[in-house]
């Protein structure tokens, strides 16, 4: 008797969508070429729980009668990662830390249990060091003489047994794609294997009270390779952004269960790891150039945390027939559409010019406020002619060329006068809501405008 065939099918690399055939665009997050074949596997042992013949069944409690005097988060001396977790971590949590090869993912984790290691139980799992290059790595960083127990392991249930006999209170695993369970057949690194591993290692976190800290690594072709499928069930998930010309490394929250998203901390990279930057704001502007066309410093908000950032703009005559667009930390579309906005309601042509804008320091702006700051980067580069040094702007640009309000203007305001910044340009409707919610300083002159013909008129008579 012949055995029946397994049916493969195909699953996206990318957010684990699934088809029975291969496709060459994921109809789910628009992916291309991310599809890989994947054969069913069948776990080995698998326990059961059978309604009404349970020995023990689970137990539930009234919300009200839930204590919350024992639940304490694990803070560190690092202010900046306890910031982006909304004031530590929460024990019993699975927390996971993604981003590009080389970000410095593995130092800042290292950083973080050395710190915790003099009031916690810690475990550091490598999948890709031994435990001599571990060691190297914490003598550069300057803590070799931490109490951290270190592993070089590569299968969960050998990991879980460590967890378990050194009564391990928060655990690091780097990374999880190096992690692979015996009682699976399929392939260490495959999306089987990686939803499999965290699944038990957030049953482990729940039931034991253990933090849990997984690393996700992205690929060098671009490819996210399982954090994207895992972030549905971790109960954290932050990202670590720079550019590699820079020092400056941003740790975002995307998701987070216990406290605000989209918080972020800044980091600088150094010889002994990642230190903390206090005062980013003050770090992203101190190079900026004085008296120079196409530069502006706009208030940005990064989740509830002020930033003052330099937007510099460059438009020169082009000789192409189609003059070059380019846009680094600001959104391209973004920018073609306000340009566009320029050349109708102001009259501005760019049909022949190149269009460079940069934010400096590689911050990526990802709120509209930064529409009128890039507006008046360009208008100044276009017309050669520098803005006022101590000028802030924000503010959101609609196509009919009005200026609207946004949130969070009074932290804006409050944070360029702390930096000492005397003009500031916004739209009418935020000048009445700053005198209402504070009292602007007398030696500060708040420029209010409607629209992009205002800060022409304004700025550029």
């Amino acid at each position: 008797m012949k055995e029946k065939k397994t049916k493969s099918f195909y699953r996206c690399l990318e957010c684990g969508y699934e088809s029975v055939k291969w496709l060459g665009k994921c109809p789910s997050c628009g992916s291309w070429n991310s599809f890989e074949e994947t054969v069913p596997v069948a776990i080995r042992h698998s326990p059961m729980l059978i309604p009404g013949k349970n020995a023990t069944p689970p137990e539930a409690q009234p919300l009200n009668a839930i204590s919350m005097e024992s639940e304490r988060r694990i803070c560190t001396p690092m202010l900046e990662w306890d910031r982006v977790l909304g004031g530590g971590l929460v024990p019993g949590s699975l927390v996971l830390l993604a981003g590009d090869p080389g970000m410095g993912k593995s130092t800042l984790l290292l950083q973080v249990l050395a710190s915790l290691s003099t009031r916690q139980k810690v475990l550091y799992v490598s999948g890709e060091e031994s435990r001599r290059q571990i060691k190297l790595r914490a003598n550069r960083l300057g803590v070799g003489d931490a109490e951290v127990l270190v592993a070089s392991e590569t299968t969960l249930e050998a990991i879980l047994e460590l967890i378990s006999a050194h009564e391990i209170e928060v655990v690091a695993i780097d990374s999880i794609q190096t992690i692979a369970s015996s009682l699976l057949d399929a392939t260490t690194g495959t999306i089987t294997q990686i939803r499999h591993c965290t699944d038990r290692l957030l049953q482990m976190a729940k039931t034991q009270g253990v933090t849990v800290i997984i690393v996700g690594h992205v690929t060098k072709e671009g490819i996210v390779a399982g954090p994207k499928a895992l972030e549905h069930l971790v109960d954290v998930v932050l990202y670590l952004e720079g550019d590699r010309t820079h020092t400056f490394r941003l740790l975002r929250s995307v998701k987070n269960r216990y406290g605000s998203t989209n918080e972020i901390g800044v980091f600088e990279m150094k010889d002994r790891g990642l230190e903390e930057v206090r005062n980013p704001s003050q770090m992203f502007l101190a190079e900026r150039p004085i008296d120079a066309p196409g530069s502006v410093v706009m208030a940005t908000i990064e989740g509830t945390r002020p930033l003052l950032v330099e937007i510099q703009a460059l438009v020169s005559y082009s000789a192409l027939a189609v003059p070059r667009r380019t846009a680094t930390g600001f959104d391209a579309n973004r920018a073609s559409l306000l340009m566009a906005v320029l050349e109708k309601r102001l009259g501005i042509s760019f049909a022949q010019e190149d269009v460079f804008i940069n934010v400096a320091g590689g911050i990526k702006l990802r709120e509209p406020a930064a529409d009128m700051a890039v507006c008046l980067a360009l208008m100044s580069s276009y017309f050669d002619r520098p803005l006022p040094h101590q000028l802030v702007t924000w503010g959101e640009v609609g196509l009919t060329g009005e200026v609207r309000a946004v949130g969070y203007s009074d932290v804006r305001y409050q944070e360029a006068i702390r930096l000492g910044f005397n003009k500031v340009m916004v739209p009418a409707t935020t000048a009445e809501q700053l005198k209402k919610e504070v009292k602007p300083r007398s030696a500060v002159e708040i420029v209010t405008v409607k629209s992009l013909k205002d800060v022409l008129n304004n700025l550029f008579k």
